[in-house]
């Protein structure tokens, strides 16, 4: 219930009030469309909520950067258009479905080193392809450790917008709002080489407050798809 009276993002408010007036033109025809584009008002607000979190404190700790579906862990290559390093990385994929909070968090503290936007096309972002054909924005992130984050916002068949408020050089805080994707997308995030994830494929992910790995530890043996 809390979640319906969560605040907006900035970039819902034109929407609201799109659906509003609308839905204002619609009950003076008839009431029942009224009340549809009522609801459709309701869910566009839903939509663009963006409720507080309380982030994880800690030394190395890699934060969720969204909501949603773990739906891949593997070992990839980064995408060759951001021209970061062409080395094996573990590759988290988190898919957002329309009914998940789809403002996206920075998962550790740093600066800012590159942003990448790449046009693209709009497959089903729970895809693979996804990564290699749809829209997409690079962030990458060097943690006061000297330790490199990427994070990937991946627009999906319905998402065709793609938000991202921070800049090359900005200092950023873990957990700290950076953007959105509108209406259905995924998150990628690569963690650096060594570093291995604490969660599992099919695991829900609350942006801003799920540990996906830290950075500091020293555990030799991966935990991720061996527990899927």
């Amino acid at each position: 219930m809390v979640a319906f009276f969560a605040p907006l993002h900035r970039a819902g408010w034109p929407f609201v009030a799109l659906f509003s007036g609308v839905t204002l033109i619609l009950y003076l025809f008839s009431s029942v469309f009224g009340l549809i584009g009522l609801l459709l008002t309701i869910w566009c607000a839903y939509f663009f909520r963006n409720p507080q979190r309380i982030t994880p404190l800690g030394d190395g700790l890699v934060i969720s950067p969204a909501d949603g579906i773990i739906t891949r862990i593997e070992e990839s290559i980064p995408p060759n258009e951001l021209k970061w390093k062409k080395e094996v990385h573990t590759r988290i994929s988190i898919f957002l479905n329309i009914f998940d909070v789809h403002v996206n968090r920075i998962p550790v503290d740093g600066i800012i080193k590159k942003i990448h936007y790449h046009p693209g096309k709009f497959f089903n972002a729970a895809l693979d392809k996804a990564s290699d054909h749809n829209e997409r924005n690079f962030i990458l992130i060097e943690t006061p450790q000297h330790k490199e984050i990427l994070v990937i916002q991946i627009a999906g068949f319905i998402a065709r917008r793609i938000l991202c408020d921070v800049h090359k050089g900005d200092t950023v805080r873990s957990g700290q709002v950076f953007g959105m994707i509108r209406f259905g997308s995924r998150v990628d995030i690569y963690l650096p080489r060594g570093v291995h994830p604490q969660v599992v494929k099919g695991q829900r992910m609350i942006g801003g407050e799920t540990i996906l790995a830290d950075l500091t530890s020293k555990a030799s043996q991966r935990i991720g798809e061996n527990r899927a």
